[in-house]
């Protein structure tokens, strides 16, 4: 799916992780992604919650191997469950954070993407990255949920520290989350469908009748 503007929604329109949503869209001209649509941000409504009993049984039915098998299938959008993660934090390089300021601030001066509070807002001065197994070998992706980065920007505000937050961060991803069960969301790129990247990181249960290996 298309990059919705979040922050322009009404109280009525921002939805959760877990909410059911109803909307209406159409179809991309260029894009031939099965998964691809442009969603009609004024029909978007919360129809309701996904109770925590019923993530598991709901989207382990839809979890590929890995993201080659998922690509064969001609998919843009997989949930993969993770085996043997490693979750790990890179400190950016003064250059890569005052660069991503500059999008930051010439995205929202073009109105392409979200709003005018675009320009003040700070990028996270860490990489957050996964190293992981799935059926078809050993992977590093980047972790481009927005979520991780709001989590270190919080913990930050809670710990006092970076160095607290982030071994708070590495609890929750390297001991609690694997030991409970998670699943990755991945998607590729239009113009490099073999190009796949991290979207999202979900605590979801997991069943042995969806073991990988």
């Amino acid at each position: 799916m298309f990059p919705i503007r979040f922050r322009h929604l009404k109280d009525t329109s921002a939805f959760k992780r877990w909410d059911w949503v109803d909307f209406k869209y159409r179809l991309p001209t260029r894009d031939r992604r099965l998964e691809s649509c442009h969603v009609m941000e004024d029909s978007l409504a919360i129809s309701g919650a996904m109770p925590e009993k019923e993530r598991a049984p709901f989207l382990n039915r839809f979890v590929s191997s890995s993201a080659e098998a998922a690509s064969g299938e001609g998919r843009s959008l997989a949930l993969i469950r993770p085996k043997n993660t490693l979750f790990y934090s890179k400190k950016k390089h003064p250059d890569q954070l005052e660069q991503e300021r500059a999008t930051y601030a010439e995205a929202a001066r073009q109105g392409s993407f979200f709003d005018e509070q675009l320009k003040a807002l700070e990028p996270s001065p860490y990489e957050f990255r996964f190293k992981f197994e799935d059926a078809a070998g050993r992977h590093d992706y980047a972790n481009g949920d927005w979520e991780a980065h709001a989590m270190f920007f919080n913990g930050r505000r809670r710990e006092g520290s970076e160095q607290a937050t982030l071994q708070w961060m590495n609890s929750v991803f390297n001991e609690d989350y694997p030991s409970k069960g998670m699943l990755f969301c991945i998607g590729n790129m239009a113009k490099r469908r073999q190009t796949w990247q991290l979207l999202g990181v979900l605590r979801v249960d997991a069943t042995t009748q969806y073991d990988l290996f």
